[in-house]
Order: structure tokens, then C-alpha cells, then sequence
């Protein structure tokens, strides 16, 4: 029997409208799901506590049970759950793979979790004990997007579950079923009791509602840096802790005395890699005045051979953007960038929603894709003439994902400027791993 039944994965108490799971390759539809309205949260709250007192009282080693079975079940529906991925989200397999495999650990992790120290003793003035203990919040609200629906969801839930917490989970309902109803399967599967996991696939109106509720004291956001504003303001409102992830403009900085053999491959993996549609992505290509125009030909050449279609039917580097909201955005950013100055050298063309990996040239702060985050298979490549002028290039972006450097020998800490700033990091590579 699979793990997940289109007949029988949903309940249909949820108050809003059929949604349709398409396969973006195709257009096909999967199945549905039944959308989750704002008049939807508070009941999923209270059934959440009301679950949750007891399962908060279960013994660790019990729960620990529970998320280890889970990673174990991940394994052993990976056929099937590789599949959700590659035709609801998009992914090639090795990317649903890797999602498979971290949503395993994700779980392993957790199930130890449960049996870490729950406080300390103090010291103290008077003969007495004094200590603290770590209590579980209650119910955590969890909102995953649609670009690594199975790790962003999961790496959330699975601690909260693991420390005693009930959770309700809003994924796009882009992706409801390998970032949500997926979760719901194996965790059922695994003994998770009745009523302490709710899956609310719905929009903003929704996600709204649950950032509200007074019942939910704890959000973990992960989306765009506009949303995740959003939340966090309306989190502080209500005076509740939100742990937020947001979008990216990550730098890639190539420096003069670089291997260009071993940095193409680099370079196109990170910002073609699942479509452009990661928030740690490579967004902007710094290159030393000396090598901008082999390396702007390299990677052309490189964005030219990839083979972009279909992930399920054939074996391709890229598979589609996740709709046409996104194809839309992604190519009006690249046709206002070429209306600014910006050149193509590659891409910018697409067929439904298979967009060719693309690379601009002749770009500046001005150029919408190189000043805003894409989210789809583009790269800007700009010419730079010192590490000082690179640093200064690299800083400004309004994001705080990381950036990285590829000299071919680690710089000196005297010759590389100290530009890192919280939230971002640098890093140094001297060889490329396997990449496509």
C-alpha cells in the first residue's frame, strides 16, 4: 500500500476551497487538497494543546522512538516520496534525494534532542537548590515555502515534536503534499499520537492567522525576505518568538589567481542548481577584471550544455520553475535588466515553464537582477579590479546569506579584506566537486 493515497490523505474537515496538485513539467494534475482558511487555525490550535498535555508527559525515550522511526520511514518510502518531489516541486532526483536523506538526519537529530538536560542548577547565596527547567512551549506554527518543501518543513517540525510540542504546519500549497501531507503520512506511520501535527496548506491569510494566534507562541518562517518581514513584525505585535529564514543575494567572488576549470562547474551549480530557486543561491558573479570575459564565455558555454525538461521523463540538469507566477517574475527582472544595458550571453529565453539558464553581463547596482534577489536560473557577472573593490560589491546586498571566494590559493588574512558582516560568511575553494 503506498504511504500516501490521494483517496484517503486528507481530511476534509479544512473549511476552504479544492486545490489542484499539478506537476509544474506538465500541467498534469496529481490529485487535490482541500485548503486550509483562516477560520481554520484556531480550531487546529486547540486540538493541537489539547493533544499536546499528554504527549508533553510521554517519556523521551518514547518520542525519541517515535522521530527515530520516522527517519526510518523516509528511507523506506523513498521511492515514492522521490517522486512527490520530482513531479509536485520540480526537483531532479539527486535533489530529492538529498531532501530524502536530511529529512532522515533532520529526525535523527531530533530523537536525540529529547534526551538532553531539560535545565541546570544555579549556584546560590543560601542553602538551597536552586535550578531551571526547560518546559515545552505548547504549539509551534511552522511555515515552509516551496523550493526544499520536505527539508524546510521538516527541520522545524521534527525538534518540536521531539521536545514535546504539538505542531501545525502551513506549507505552500504549491507543494501540500511533499512539504506537508508527506509529513503527516510518515509520522502517522511512525506512532506520532492522534492530533499533534495539522497540516494547513494555504496562503497568506492563513499564515496571518496562525502568527496571530495567541494558542501559538512559537513561528518558524522560512520565504522571502518581504513575507518574513511581515511575520516578524506581526510575531513582535503578539509579543511571540519567530525564527525566520529569508531570501538571499549571495556573492560569488573570483579572484585573479582562480582555476577557471574548477570554478565554472562551481559557479553554475550555484545559480542554476534547482532552477535558481534557492535562497542560498549564487546571485551575483564578482570576476577579476583579468578573467571576466573568458569567464563570462565559459559560463555561457556552460549554461548552453545544460539540458533543461522534464526531471520524471528524462535525465536533465534543470526542470521547471514551480508556476507561472514565478516564470513571470523571473523573466520580466531579466527583461528589465537587458532594458537597463545588461547583456545576454546566455538564456533569457524560456518554453512554458522551462526557463533557460541564463547569464548577463554589463551589469551595475542598477540592473534589477543583479540588485534583487531572482529566484530563478540567472546570473549577473561583474568585473571588479581589487579585493578591496570586490569586499565593497559584495557588502551591500540587503540579504544575509552567504557569499564565497575561489582564488586558488587561501588569501592571506592581511590581503583579504575583513568585510563579513553578521549573518553572511566567506568561503575558499581550490577544486570543484562533482557538479552537473
Amino acid at each position: 500500500m503506498p504511504l500516501l493515497d490521494p483517496t484517503t490523505w486528507q481530511s476534509r474537515s479544512l473549511s476552504g476551497p479544492t486545490y489542484p496538485v499539478t506537476e509544474p513539467a506538465t500541467g498534469d494534475s496529481l490529485g487535490t487538497v482541500v485548503l486550509a482558511g483562516a477560520e481554520d487555525v484556531a480550531p487546529a490550535a486547540e486540538a493541537a494543546l489539547a493533544a499536546q498535555a499528554e504527549w508533553a508527559r510521554v517519556p523521551h525515550f518514547v518520542r525519541a522512538a517515535v522521530l527515530r522511526k520516522a527517519g526510518d520511514l523516509f528511507g523506506a518510502h523513498a521511492d515514492e516520496l522521490r517522486e512527490w518531489l520530482v513531479r509536485e516541486s520540480g526537483s531532479v532526483p539527486g535533489k530529492a534525494d538529498f531532501e530524502l536523506h536530511v529529512a532522515a538526519q533532520e529526525c535523527y537529530e531530533a530523537a536525540a534532542l529529547a534526551s538532553r538536560p531539560a535545565g541546570q542548577v544555579l549556584p546560590s547565596e543560601v542553602p538551597r537548590l536552586s535550578y531551571t527547567r526547560r518546559v515545552p512551549v505548547g504549539a509551534v506554527g511552522v511555515i515552509s515555502p516551496f523550493n526544499a518543501p520536505l527539508i524546510l518543513s521538516i527541520r522545524s517540525v521534527a525538534p518540536a515534536l521531539a521536545l514535546g510540542n504539538a505542531v501545525l504546519l502551513k506549507p505552500d500549497p504549491r507543494t501540500a503534499v511533499c512539504g506537508g501531507l508527506s509529513l503527516a503520512a510518515v509520522f502517522a506511520e511512525a506512532g506520532l499520537p492522534e492530533g499533534l501535527l495539522h497540516i494547513l496548506p494555504g496562503g497568506a491569510e492563513t499564515g496571518a492567522a496562525l502568527v496571530a494566534d495567541p494558542r501559538v507562541p512559537v513561528i518558524s518562517f522560512t520565504g522571502s525576505t518581504a513575507a518574513g518581514r511581515a511575520v516578524g513584525e506581526a510575531a513582535g505585535r503578539h509579543l511571540k518568538r519567530a525564527h525566520l529564514e529569508l531570501g538571499g543575494n549571495s556573492a560569488l567572488i573570483v579572484l585573479a589567481d582562480a582555476d577557471l576549470d574548477a570554478v565554472i562547474s562551481t559557479a553554475a551549480w550555484g545559480s542554476f542548481f534547482h532552477q535558481g530557486q534557492i535562497c542560498m543561491t549564487t546571485g551575483r558573479h564578482l570576476v577579476h577584471a583579468s578573467l571576466y570575459e573568458e569567464y563570462v564565455e565559459r559560463l555561457a558555454a556552460k549554461a548552453d550544455a545544460l539540458a533543461v525538461g522534464d526531471p520524471h521523463r528524462a535525465q536533465v540538469h534543470l526542470g521547471p520553475l514551480i508556476d507561472g507566477g514565478q516564470l513571470g517574475k523571473v523573466h520580466a527582472l531579466v527583461e528589465a535588466s537587458t532594458a537597463a544595458g545588461a547583456k545576454l550571453a546566455a538564456g533569457g529565453t524560456h518554453e512554458d515553464l522551462f526557463y533557460r539558464p541564463t547569464v548577463l553581463t554589463g551589469v551595475d547596482d542598477r540592473t534589477p537582477a543583479y540588485a534583487e534577489e531572482v529566484f530563478g536560473p540567472v546570473a549577473p557577472v561583474r568585473a571588479f579590479g581589487t579585493p578591496d573593490e570586490a569586499a565593497a560589491l559584495a557588502a551591500p546586498a540587503p540579504t544575509a546569506c552567504p557569499s564565497a571566494s575561489s582564488p586558488a590559493t587561501p588569501p592571506a588574512d592581511s590581503t583579504w579584506p575583513n568585510a563579513s558582516r553578521p549573518g553572511s560568511c566567506t568561503s575558499t575553494t581550490r577544486r570543484s566537486t562533482t557538479r552537473p
